[in-house]
């Protein structure tokens, strides 16, 4: 007799089909509710960081339009040029708050989606929305703790880079260089392999964080037992994922950016010979918004499809090494025949 499946998936130890299968039906079932809460987020982490812009871009438009005036042989004065990066490194840092919290948010969403997906209830926006909100200070913590292991690898990268690019601009070849551009790159190699190990060991960790309420260093411990065993398979179904959602995201993508082009022709038309940073940004408006928009869409899909899978992996985990299925069964209020085949 085959397991029950009142949801998206069987309750039973999942194969690779039947993974991709419940995240594609998760996404067909509760499309509205992960979209909708997709742009919530994300369309207001836009709308956050445009405001954030404008108000930089108002408070230093006179130092930039006395630079954009500049001629070809004068430089830009300290008094210029210092407002101004202190403008953007705000308006940088604004962005990257607010786009940490967005994903957050959605990383809480998609297993909040999953517990009623597995089961196959139903479920509201509203409902999804308080409980996935009321997880995200936990998620957040978590996610940042996990992108702490990829901090080694990038900082020797961007050394081992910046040292490349300062030997070919000031054409050295001192052995400073060669030997910071050497330690760089070989020490990003030799520790790839180790923030590769420690990402996949704690990849289950922010469904743990919804699923069973855990603090963030108790999610990740959570991960690392659940993962040990079975890493490669993890690892080789989470790069198959993340593959799949990029190549959507940027056929999604394509027809936005030749749209976007023909906008931004149209409206670069329309400038006078000599136009003010404000015409500028004018013009270039419609060219922005479908920009935006298109990568609001392939945010979502790059942001929701890997969590989906990641969330059913933690399912399979569960049942393989906890026989989930059984309480699962209940849960769904499965007729009680179906009870002994879990974990077989």
């Amino acid at each position: 007799m085959p397991p029950p499946k009142p949801g998206v998936i069987p309750l039973a130890p999942l194969k690779l089909g039947d993974i991709f299968g419940g995240a594609f039906s998760t996404l067909g079932r509760y499309w509205k509710q992960l979209f909708g809460i997709g742009a919530a987020v994300y369309g207001g982490a836009v709308v956050i960081m445009a405001v954030t812009a404008l108000i930089g871009y108002s408070a230093v438009s006179g130092h930039l339009h006395r630079v954009v005036s500049l001629s070809a042989d004068e430089d830009p004065v300290p008094s210029d040029v210092v407002p101004m990066a202190i403008a953007f490194g705000v308006v940088w840092l604004v962005a990257m708050i607010t786009f940490a919290v967005a994903t957050a948010m959605m990383y809480a969403t998609v297993p909040t989606v999953l517990q009623e997906a597995v089961l196959g209830r139903p479920t509201t926006f509203s409902l999804i929305w308080r409980r996935a909100w009321s997880r995200v200070p936990a998620v957040f913590g978590t996610v940042v703790l996990t992108c702490l292991i990829a901090v080694i690898p990038m900082v020797l990268m961007v050394v081992g880079f910046f040292a490349l690019i300062i030997g070919a601009i000031t054409l050295s070849q001192g052995d400073g260089i060669v030997l910071w551009t050497v330690l760089g790159f070989l020490g990003a190699l030799a520790t790839a392999p180790l923030a590769i190990w420690l990402w996949v060991k704690f990849s289950l960790a922010p469904s743990a964080v919804v699923f069973e309420g855990q603090s963030p260093v108790a999610a990740l411990r959570r991960s690392s037992q659940l993962v040990r065993g079975d890493w490669w398979r993890i690892l080789g179904i989470s790069l198959l994922a993340f593959a799949l959602a990029g190549a959507a995201s940027y056929m999604i993508q394509v027809p936005f950016s030749f749209l976007g082009m023909f906008s931004g022709v149209i409206g670069g038309a329309t400038l006078d010979e000599d136009p003010n940073p404000a015409a500028i940004i004018f013009a270039m408006s419609g060219y922005l918004v479908i920009m935006a928009l298109g990568q609001l869409i392939g945010q979502f899909i790059s942001a929701t499809f890997p969590q989906l899978v990641t969330g059913l992996l933690y399912v399979d985990r569960r049942m393989r090494t906890e026989n989930l299925g059984p309480a699962l069964a209940e849960a769904a209020a499965v007729p009680p025949q179906y009870g002994p085949q879990y974990g077989s």
